[in-house]
């Protein structure tokens, strides 16, 4: 049973820490560095993860481009993940820089 004098918090700051929680580490927050990094792991693990694949199915039916295809297809891949996991885009959110895409609250057309 813990004693109700000590202090949560402690001098090794492990629990009961005061102050929010660190954020977890993704793209949205730490900057370009982390986002690229990311974009760049995909890619290259997914060229490396397809070739082994394509060298595997070269080996069994005694073929030389399957290899080529699948690091093609790695790439392609790995570009994609990243993609759809928001890594390319230059812009942090949408309504922060840019004018609203949705047409405007009083249904009036405002182009000259």
């Amino acid at each position: 049973m813990r004693d109700p004098k000590k202090s949560t918090g402690g001098a090794h700051g492990k629990r009961g820490s005061k102050g929010p929680a660190p954020a977890a580490s993704d793209a949205s927050t730490d900057g370009g560095y982390n986002a690229g990094m990311a974009v760049f792991s995909y890619i290259i693990g997914g060229i490396i993860v397809w070739s082994l694949i394509g060298w595997g199915l070269d080996y069994l039916w005694g073929t030389r481009w399957i290899v080529l295809a699948g690091a093609l297809l790695g790439a392609v891949g790995g570009f994609y993940l990243s993609h759809m996991h928001g890594l390319t885009s230059s812009r942090k959110n949408a309504d922060e820089r840019h004018a609203p895409s949705a047409p405007s609250q009083d249904g009036k057309d405002n182009a000259k």
